[in-house]
């Protein structure tokens, strides 16, 4: 009538005396079929940098992926992706969120002369985020008999089935599969994308959510289930970034050649009417600051933008002369 379980791994194995073989062997067959009541083999962990690599501001993701987290009772998952980054130690996490309200009520208060004097708070203090995370959610819904497993363990063994039943039955979703993507904010170059998974529920990983707190992401099995999965990522996205540190870099090669190769950019349709910024400013025969001066022009005096443009330069047309003006000289 004695009954024991050995933990080995990821699965428990039972051995039985000879009257409950039957039950045993059923209970067993479960333990093996719900992989929530598993053993992780290895503690799951946070990947870490030796120091910063920039700044960087997490975006919330789209309508359709907070109202789906909204039916587990999960609130977007920007609070937890600022907890990884700023616990790996990898990026300085700057506030772009719901705070930012507040600061900036703050700063309103300093501008219109309500704050004490003296409290150094104006233009110009503020960190420029280096890059923004995005994260997007996918789940795999776990309605294929779990729940149906869970109370056949329950009316086999009573109380206790119906505490493995709720376990087996209560996941409402057996996978979550995440993404991210890293974008420098000045070039706006994605820098980097990399997709975590994350299958019904490794306990293990508890302590890592223990250690920074997750909110509502430690208190479901679900939200475990995506903690996981945006932790699998993120360390993916961490192990891309140390292994290969150019991107980071906030330029492409491939873009300025790019850039070269193409017809120059110009501000200013053809007919365009501008105006000279300064007196004096030199209307030159060619597109060159050695070329020769043809005229120059009076502050405020009106050409018109011929359409074409090389090297900074316009070619534009005044009642008196006409040639290249370098084109931060004029307005309009």
């Amino acid at each position: 009538m004695k009954v024991s379980f050995v933990v080995r791994g990821r699965y428990s194995l039972a051995r039985c005396g000879q009257p409950l073989r039957a039950v045993c062997s059923v209970f067993t067959l479960m333990l093996v079929l719900m992989p929530s009541v598993g053993w992780a083999d290895e503690e799951a962990v946070l990947e870490q940098c030796d120091a910063p690599k920039g700044t960087i501001a997490v975006s919330a993701p789209q309508p359709h992926v907070v109202m789906e987290l909204s039916r587990y009772n999960l609130p977007p998952p920007t609070s937890l992706l600022r907890q990884y980054i700023q616990n790996s130690n990898c990026f300085q996490v700057v506030e772009r969120g719901r705070a930012m309200r507040n600061i900036q009520q703050e700063r309103g208060l300093a501008e219109s002369g309500m704050l004490q004097q003296d409290s150094n708070m104006g233009g110009g203090q503020m960190v420029t985020a280096d890059f923004v995370m995005t994260p997007d959610v996918i789940f795999k819904d776990g309605n294929a008999g779990g729940a149906g497993v869970g109370a056949a363990v329950g009316s086999l063994f009573g109380g206790i089935g119906s505490l493995v039943g709720a376990v087996a039955g209560g996941v409402k979703f057996q996978e979550a599969q995440t993404t991210l993507t890293m974008a420098d904010t000045r070039s706006t170059l994605q820098v980097a994308a990399a997709s975590g998974t994350y299958k019904k529920a490794d306990w293990a990983f508890g302590g890592v959510l223990g250690a920074i707190g997750g909110g509502a992401y430690t208190s479901t099995d679900e939200g475990k289930i995506v903690a996981a999965a945006l932790l699998d990522n993120y360390n993916n996205i961490v192990r891309d970034v140390r292994s290969n540190p150019s991107l980071l870099e906030s330029t492409s090669a491939v873009a300025q050649q790019n850039a070269a190769a193409s017809l120059q950019a110009v501000s200013h349709r053809p007919g365009a009417v501008l105006s000279a910024k300064l007196d004096n400013v030199k209307v030159l025969d060619e597109p060159d600051r050695g070329a020769e001066v043809v005229s120059k022009l009076k502050k405020g005096e009106e050409v018109v933008f011929m359409g074409d443009a090389e090297d900074g330069y316009l070619y534009v047309q005044g009642s008196e002369a006409e040639g290249w003006v370098q084109e931060f000289m004029l307005d309009g």
